[in-house]
């Protein structure tokens, strides 16, 4: 396709997508479920696995190949602008009262997940057919293990911000939790890229990337007041070009240490100064997220294929990925969070928040199918993995909910206290 063809292929495609998504979320909100699912699920339909079984014409002609990696860029675009502001609204004094369980919550849905990962697929992977060929055992296994041990903190913290969930004790911790987590799972993921590449290069520069990262964005932090009084009298839309382009520069950033560009993204939100002209800035990027991310969602459901799960041995693997995948999250981090000493509804709080792998799993997903780890059978299975975890945590919630009320106790734990609105 040309540039002039490509354009308004875009274009529509934009318009199914959105409609889409409005549709199966509106569908989805009926039964307790946040929008982002249905976005998450819209993607799916929009694939193979529905829109291509039943009018495969119409899938081939809405989404030709030309347009994906279009529709990759642009999600990406609305993925960061999501992270960034969700590192925004983020108030990092309140993890001071659940550091401690942060890190042990953390430590258990990172190893647990790995390690039942590994297990199952040394076990039975070779047996399904559905790992890929060339690529050694190990190198499969510790794929799928720190494939199941990612959480979806974009998606987590959709969750916890759309059901005002932010300022409790276990919002917190979960936020806190997920984001270490994540972090940790991606250092993970490039060593497991560097030994399919028989290099230990992409560990190196994760590590001594992050620490660069952390430096400037240290200094970052210092500099807010002096940031804030030269914004002081300019107007926000002069400031928004400047914002974008750091913004874009710290994702590029990430990106080419192999952290992933949601990372830099939600850091430069989290240290990002503030006042009301540059809180105004913040919330004029806020729709990019909103009208953009679902792109990203259908560029991942193209990539699934249902179909591919129809043999027993392949339904069974992803059965197993299923049952691992909820054991290793939402009762390790359960039982990590009871032993730190946080009361039973806060730990159950937290397990079914960790336990949703959503966007992140996906993006991880993608990056092994581009690398030739995975297989497009291996790829679905874990795509249902995402699905059914991530839809998993609303309903645990209203049931833990429901559960507190019927036993006479709050609905929910009282908020982290904070002693200042504006404290960073």
């Amino acid at each position: 396709m040309t540039p002039s063809e490509l354009a308004p292929a875009f274009f529509l495609a934009v318009v199914v997508i959105l409609a889409v998504c409005r549709f199966v979320g509106a569908l989805l909100r009926r039964v307790g479920q946040p929008p982002v699912v249905g976005e998450m699920l819209a993607g799916v339909v929009l694939g193979p696995s529905v829109l291509g079984a039943l009018l495969p014409d119409v899938e081939a002609g809405l989404f030709p190949a030309e347009l994906r990696p279009v529709l990759y860029v642009v999600g990406q675009i609305g993925l960061v602008a999501f992270m960034f502001h969700v590192g925004w609204d983020f108030r990092v004094d309140r993890l001071r009262g659940v550091a401690r369980s942060a890190g042990l919550v953390s430590a258990a849905g990172v190893l647990v997940p790995v390690a039942l990962g590994v297990a199952l697929i040394a076990a039975v992977g070779e047996r399904t057919g559905t790992l890929a060929p060339g690529v050694p055992l190990p190198v499969s296994a510790l794929f799928v293990g720190v494939a199941l041990a990612v959480t979806a903190f974009p998606m987590l913290a959709r969750i916890v911000a759309e059901r005002g969930l932010t300022g409790t004790r276990f919002g917190s911790l979960a936020l806190g939790a997920g984001a270490v987590d994540d972090a940790v799972a991606w250092v993970l993921l490039a060593g497991v890229f560097s030994l399919a590449g028989g290099s230990a290069g992409l560990v190196s520069l994760v590590v001594a990337g992050a620490l660069g990262l952390v430096v400037v964005l240290a200094v970052v932090a210092r500099l807010r007041g002096r940031a804030v009084r030269l914004t002081e009298r300019a107007a926000p839309e002069s400031l928004l070009p400047v914002l974008v382009g750091a913004l874009f520069l710290v994702a590029w950033y990430t990106d080419e240490i192999g952290l992933y560009a949601v990372f830099g993204a939600f850091s430069l939100g989290l240290v990002f100064p503030r006042s009301e002209r540059l809180d105004q800035t913040v919330e004029a990027l806020k729709p990019v997220g909103t009208v953009f991310l679902p792109l990203f969602f259908t560029y991942s459901g193209l990539n699934t294929d249902f179909a591919l799960l129809a043999s027993g041995p392949v339904l069974l693997l992803t059965l197993g990925c299923v049952l691992v995948a909820v054991a290793g999250k939402f009762g390790a981090c359960w039982l990590a969070a009871r032993l730190a000493g946080e009361p039973g509804a806060v730990a159950l709080r937290v397990g079914a928040l960790m336990n949703a792998r959503g966007l992140m799993q996906l993006i991880a997903l993608n990056l092994g199918l581009a690398a030739g780890i995975v297989t497009q059978a291996l790829f679905s299975a874990l795509v249902v993995v995402a699905v059914v975890t991530t839809v998993m945590a609303t309903p645990l919630l209203t049931w833990i909910d429901r559960r507190e009320r019927a036993r006479g106790g709050p609905s929910r734990p009282a908020a982290v206290a904070s002693p200042d609105p504006l404290s960073r």
